[in-house]
């Protein structure tokens, strides 16, 4: 499954091979609140767009003004809205809200550029797409790590990067209600569990089931920073397999199912097997917040609300926008 900015770019990429001009419109400065975060995209191309910025009156406004030709963005155009409170309302932004939205019409000489992002994003890759405020003239490098989004007076510089992926091991109920509810939160999901049986009587939302050693598929699957890993299966000949690869590569996130005193077993079984003090402060365990959880879905929530809590300190502390969409 696509991150939504893939998809843009993906659309992007069929739309100026057709010979048409689309625009993508970005999200560059946001004051107050905002319905979307800075670095949102919107494609549009005739009556058809893709994307979203901010769901509402702002976005409509904005398509109206893109299909009718009342915006000259052959070189990028700043748009701001929010202005006034009475703009403010009529737009249904939150009180004191603006949204600074950079505008850029596409040319056929604009495919190299955007099939070079679709082609990084599809191999899991960062970039950085840099656009000159001047000319229109975007260039697209490749890096190690996420750039947060910046404007100057010359040039907007944009980090793209990958999807969160998690991989559940697992295929039992809980997996099934933690997968909803990843992918309404924009994850990629993949499902794994070693037992062919219960992945055939997956009952849970479209996605990627694996069958096989867990090991080995986090060894294929999940070794970049851009990884949730947890395990669900209570079965420790499975689950402390999952935890010793996970716990070897660079994933962002490993967790693991199970009481307290469950836990104490397995960080013990984890020593005797060789894994380091350091490896197991990575380890999230119980996983999930402490919300009194008993039910799949309120475990579900709990695991989700630890992640996303996470996410938020991270984003804030690093101002990447990727770890806190």
């Amino acid at each position: 499954m696509q991150s939504q900015d893939q998809e843009v770019f993906e659309k992007l990429v069929e739309w100026l091979n057709s010979g048409s001009a689309p625009y993508l419109c970005t999200i560059v400065k946001a004051v107050g609140s905002s319905p979307r975060p800075v670095g949102s995209m919107l494609g549009s191309c005739g009556e058809h767009s893709i994307g979203t910025l901010s769901g509402g009156c702002v976005e409509e406004d904005l398509l109206d003004k893109l299909r009718t030709d009342a915006i000259d963005a052959s070189t990028p155009k700043l748009i701001e809205y929010g202005v006034s409170a009475e703009e403010n309302e009529r737009l249904g932004l939150p009180c004191g809200g603006r949204l600074h939205i950079l505008v850029q019409q596409l040319s056929p000489a604009s495919a190299n550029w955007v099939t070079d992002v679709v082609t990084a994003l599809r191999a899991r890759n960062s970039v950085v797409r840099t656009t000159e405020l001047s000319t229109g003239i975007t260039s697209v490098e490749v890096t190690d790590d996420y750039a947060p989004l910046s404007l100057t007076q010359n040039a907007l510089r944009q980090g793209l990067g990958p999807k969160m992926q998690m991989l559940l091991v697992g295929a039992g109920q809980l997996a099934q209600v933690l997968a909803h509810l990843a992918l309404a939160m924009d994850y990629e999901v993949i499902v794994t569990d070693t037992r062919e049986d219960v992945i055939t009587q997956w009952q849970g939302p479209d996605v990627e089931l694996l069958h096989g050693l867990p090991d080995d598929i986090i060894a294929a699957r999940s070794c970049d920073p851009k990884n949730v890993i947890v395990t669900l299966t209570h079965d420790p000949r499975i689950d402390d397999m999952a935890l010793l690869e996970a716990l070897e590569t660079p994933a962002w996130y490993v967790g693991a199912l199970g009481s307290i005193r469950t836990t104490r077993a397995r960080l013990e079984r984890l020593t005797a097997l060789g894994v380091t003090q350091a490896q197991l402060q990575r380890l999230h365990a119980p996983v999930g917040l402490d919300i009194g959880s008993k039910t799949p879905w309120e475990i579900a929530v709990a695991i989700m609300a630890e992640i996303t809590q996470l996410r938020r300190k991270t984003a804030t502390s690093t101002m990447n926008p990727e770890l806190g969409p």
